[in-house]
């Protein structure tokens, strides 16, 4: 989890490059509505998040009920969304922290994703940090991240 410019595909791509792995990007579940409105740099709301949450925990409950192991790029800011989202002690939560600059940075240079700068001060206007996840500086290389992540978690 993280706001738009953390590396959350970037890094769950790499994480989940091991066998019986999988990734699934949490953008591939917004509907074109809010995918139009973050495009023209409109903030979602949580009415416009409401249907998006639900349909990635109705496939999280599918996944764990077909034993599958997903790793999930979800920006999940708030905490009652990812509160909605632990749908078992299983799902492991992983913050991927940067400072505003950082990701304003990477987003300037991004080209070909609706997520915008514009964005971002939303983002971390509604970001409630997590207490209760693996906490990852994002200023480090995606490798050294994956690597970090791995170890606190036990899949080495």
């Amino acid at each position: 989890m993280g706001p738009a410019g953390s590396g959350k595909t970037t890094v769950g791509e790499l994480l989940a490059a091991q066998p019986g792995w999988e990734f699934v990007d949490g953008d591939s579940f917004h509907s074109p509505a809010n995918i139009e409105k973050m495009a023209h740099g409109i903030p979602l709301d949580d009415n416009d998040r409401a249907p998006w949450l639900n349909a990635i925990r109705n496939a999280m409950l599918q996944w764990d009920a077909q034993r599958r192991n997903v790793v999930l790029a979800c920006s999940a800011l708030k905490r009652s969304y990812r509160e909605q989202l632990q749908i078992n002690s299983a799902v492991k939560l992983v913050y991927l922290k940067g400072s505003y600059e950082l990701l304003r940075q990477r987003l300037h240079s991004r080209h070909g994703h609706y997520a915008t700068e514009q964005l971002l001060a939303s983002q971390f206007a509604d970001l409630e940090e997590p207490a209760d996840a693996i906490t990852i500086d994002v200023s480090r290389l995606p490798e050294e991240i994956v690597a970090k992540i791995r170890k606190q978690l036990a899949l080495l």
